[in-house]
């Protein structure tokens, strides 16, 4: 209808010239496994002995994984654009160069609240999707295996796993809607709001987790 805003070829094929969702730019993984170098036939401990026995035959395995963040998109509300099935998403990019500033928590931006401002015609935002990246995400494990034969066909392992050894937190990408910035009559910031704020963690294994355990096979 005459009230509704035309969608123009132009926004249509740059709103979907974008990155995936789950698209990490730089991926780094290192894998390692290491025969500890005590008890019979190895360099140190080799004569035996019970200190021998207690340390000798473990294996020592890490795994550290580098990544970069995920990908998101800055929206804005959806009021002012008045068609069923279409948002106001993305917001208005405003700068042309976005600042990450990196703060986590609340009442800290993890980018620059003011490079985007919201849409107040009835189109579609200029920013275009998933055009920020959020934090990366580093993790390393490690594992401690030592495996004792009881017979032919019989032999015990035993397991020490440490996830995420230094304990760094894997933050969640930051709030995203413009809309929700509320701003002081002069223009300062009177609260965040969510919006540039990350205020949560994600994965199962965003804090240090030790696990033991006894395999017996037979």
């Amino acid at each position: 209808s005459d009230n509704q805003p035309a969608i123009r070829i132009r926004d249509l094929y740059y709103l979907n010239n974008t990155i995936a969702d789950f698209n990490r730019t730089h991926v780094f993984n290192f894998r390692s496994l290491l025969e500890l170098p005590f008890g019979p036939g190895r360099r140190w401990l080799s004569n035996g002995g019970v200190i021998a026995a207690v340390v000798g035959g473990w294996q020592l395995n890490n795994v550290v994984s580098l990544r970069s963040g995920t990908p998101f998109t800055v929206t804005a509300s959806g009021t002012l654009l008045n068609t069923p099935s279409i948002t106001q998403n993305p917001a208005d990019q405003v700068k042309d160069d976005v600042e990450i500033l990196g703060g986590v928590g609340r009442g800290n931006s993890y980018f620059d609240p003011f490079a985007f401002a919201p849409v107040t015609e009835q189109r579609l935002g200029n920013a275009g999707f998933n055009s920020l990246v959020g934090p990366g995400r580093a993790q390393w494990d490690m594992g401690l295996f030592r495996q004792v034969n009881l017979g032919q066909q019989t032999n015990v392992q035993l397991r020490i796993e440490a996830f995420n050894v230094t304990n760094t937190p894997h933050f969640s990408n930051p709030g995203a809607n413009r809309s929700s910035l509320q701003l002081n009559p002069d223009g300062s910031i009177r609260n965040l709001n969510g919006y540039t704020e990350i205020t949560s963690t994600t994965g199962s294994k965003s804090e240090r987790q030790l696990r033991v355990g006894i395999r017996l096979a037979f």
